[in-house]
């Protein structure tokens, strides 16, 4: 009787250390780092879409932010609630960045040499809410913000059937700085859709010195990322400012 009075005891516990340790959700102390992009909502308000496609209502915040529409953003958030008043969170927002958000631009033989051919090198690519997200390396010499540039090639035909090339161009405007530094930038694939099709395969080409990748990924209309890869992705060091 002794041994199983014990038992109960040890398991009631272990139920208490349990519960003690779940973390609670909706605490001031628990934060998300996410990627999203800004919904502007009348004069200065806004919500956020993350890439696996929730909504959230910044019902606080510790920070002053002017919205934009078509901007990408790192937002730290904490969630005080679950779904409600049609969106999956209301959310503090403690603190948020402005990610570089550009088009897809089309080169021909005038804009050829200012989009430069300098060395980029892409750690990771991939399609998250409707934009091409590259996360990447170059060489920041501390000159002027260097040109950072998505582009379809106008003057030569795709090589292979079906798919768009795009080569991503940097021009460090001589800075010759050896060292290499982390940068983020998203690129908006909407013009990309068609109405006969609900899909577009991507080639994304990168010049690292002598060194020409390719990275295949495949642009489906409005689909989520099905993973938010932020977590895997940490906010560069170099300030969005300094590309463009």
């Amino acid at each position: 009787m002794k041994d199983t009075a014990w038992g109960f005891v040890f398991f009631i516990v272990l139920l208490t250390v349990a519960s003690c340790n779940k973390k609670d959700e909706h605490s001031l102390g628990e934060f998300h780092i996410d990627i999203a992009t800004v919904i502007p909502m009348g004069e200065s308000g806004y919500m956020l879409v993350l890439d696996n496609g929730k909504q959230l209502w910044p019902a606080a915040t510790d920070v002053y932010y002017l919205p934009a529409g078509n901007q990408r953003v790192f937002v730290n958030y904490t969630t005080l609630s679950d779904e409600q008043g049609g969106y999956d969170h209301y959310v503090k927002i403690n603190d948020i960045w402005n990610i570089l958000t550009k088009n897809i631009i089309e080169q021909t033989s005038q804009n050829t040499d200012s989009l430069g051919y300098d060395p980029i090198k892409i750690n990771e690519v991939w399609v998250g809410n409707d934009y091409l997200n590259i996360d990447f390396m170059f060489n920041y010499g501390g000159i002027r913000p260097h040109a950072i540039n998505l582009v379809a090639d106008s003057l030569y035909p795709n090589s292979v059937p079906d798919t768009l090339e795009l080569e991503f161009r940097h021009n460090a405007y001589g800075s010759s700085s050896p060292r290499f530094y982390e940068g983020f930038v998203c690129f908006d694939l909407k013009p990309l859709q068609r109405a006969n099709t609900d899909s577009v395969q991507l080639a994304v080409k990168a010049r690292n010195g002598d060194e020409v990748k390719t990275y295949n990924v495949v642009y489906r209309y409005n689909q989520a990322a099905l993973q938010n890869k932020i977590a895997e992705t940490p906010i560069p060091v170099v300030a969005s400012n300094e590309y463009y």
